[in-house]
C-alpha cells in the first residue's frame, strides 16, 4: 500500500536540495504521494524541527512516512532512525532531539537504527554531508512505498534510547502561572508558549480578563503589561495585545495585525520565561 511521503528540512528553497530529496523518492516510486511540511526551519534548529513535527503529525493518517532533517551533526557517529508513533506514523529523522516533542506529547511504539549498509541510495556511499538525500529520503520513500517493512529499516532500539532535547515543565503556583516562550507562529510574529490552557485556566480566568504579562530574557525583564484575555482576534482592537488558546490549546500571546516578536524583540527557546497572572 502507498502512503504519504512528508518531508521537512532547514534547506529552504533556494538551492535543489529540496528538489534532489523528492528525486530519490520517486526513482523509488514515481507514484509515491511526497508533500512539504516546511523546508523554513532555522539552520541547525533541532528544537523547531522537533516541534513542527508535533504540531503537524497526528493530523495525518496511519502509515504516513516524515522524513525530517536538520542535522548539523551529519557524518558524525550520530544514529540514524526510524521512530513508529503510538498514532501509526512514521518519523526517519537523525537521532538528536528530533524526536523530542513526539514523544513527550503523542507517544512512540518502537524505534529502529536505520541500517546503512542497505537502506542507502546506490552509489552514494562516498557522500557522508547530505544524508538527507542520501539515507533518509530514500529510506523514508522505501518505507511509504512499501519496497520494505518497518522491520526491515534495521535492529529495535530500547524505546528510551533516543536523544531528547531539556524541557522545562510550566508551573502554577501562589496564583502565578511560569512557562516559556517555545517558538513563534512565524508568519505573524505571535508567541507561542508552553503553556496548557487547562494549566491557565487554574488562574480563575475567563475571556475578557486581564492577565498580568512578565516576560524575561536570561532573568532581565524585556516585557511588563496587562493584556485581555480573548477568544480571537476579533475581541481586541488592532494593534492591541491578547492573550489567547493556540491550535495546539496552548497560551499564545499576540498584537492584533502585528508582529508581537518584532514590537518587542522577543525571541524563543529555555532562556525566555514567561510569567502570567489575573491582573
Amino acid at each position: 500500500m502507498m502512503n504519504a511521503l512528508v518531508l521537512q528540512s532547514d534547506f529552504g528553497l533556494e538551492d535543489g536540495a529540496v528538489s534532489a530529496m523528492k528525486g530519490v523518492a520517486h526513482s523509488v516510486s514515481k507514484v509515491i504521494p511526497i508533500y512539504d511540511n516546511t523546508h523554513d526551519i532555522p539552520p541547525f534548529d533541532i528544537w523547531s524541527a522537533s516541534y513542527r513535527l508535533w504540531q503537524t503529525v497526528t493530523y495525518w493518517p496511519k502509515g504516513t512516512v516524515f522524513v525530517s532533517v536538520v542535522d548539523p551533526g551529519v557524518g558524525s557517529n550520530r544514529k540514524s532512525i526510524v521512530a513508529k508513533t503510538v498514532s501509526g506514523q512514521y518519523i526517519v529523522t537523525p537521532d538528536n532531539g528530533t524526536l523530542t516533542h513526539i514523544a513527550k506529547f503523542i507517544g512512540m511504539e518502537s524505534i529502529r537504527e536505520i541500517d546503512e549498509e542497505t537502506n542507502r541510495l546506490p552509489k552514494s556511499g562516498a557522500s557522508h554531508t547530505f544524508h538527507g538525500r542520501d539515507i533518509y529520503a530514500f529510506t523514508g520513500a522505501r518505507i511509504a512505498a512499501g519496497v520494505i517493512s518497518f522491520e526491515e529499516v534495521g535492529q529495535m532500539l530500547p524505546i528510551k534510547q533516543f536523544v531528547s532535547l531539556p524541557y522545562d515543565e510550566p508551573v502554577i503556583q501562589e496564583g502565578t502561572v511560569r512557562g516559556s516562550i517555545d517558538i513563534l507562529d512565524v508568519r505573524y510574529g505571535n508567541l507561542w508558549t508552553n503553556v496548557p490552557r487547562e494549566l491557565f485556566l487554574q488562574l480563575h480566568v475567563d475571556y475578557g480578563d486581564k492577565i498580568e504579562v512578565m516576560i524575561e530574557y536570561e532573568s532581565r525583564q524585556v516585557y511588563h503589561n496587562v493584556i485581555t484575555f480573548g477568544r480571537s482576534f476579533a475581541a481586541i482592537h488592532i494593534g492591541e495585545p491578547l492573550i489567547y488558546v493556540n491550535s495546539l490549546d496552548n497560551m499564545a500571546i499576540a498584537i492584533n495585525q502585528g508582529s508581537f516578536a518584532k514590537a518587542h524583540n522577543i525571541g524563543t527557546g529555555a532562556s525566555w520565561r514567561m510569567t502570567l497572572r489575573k491582573s
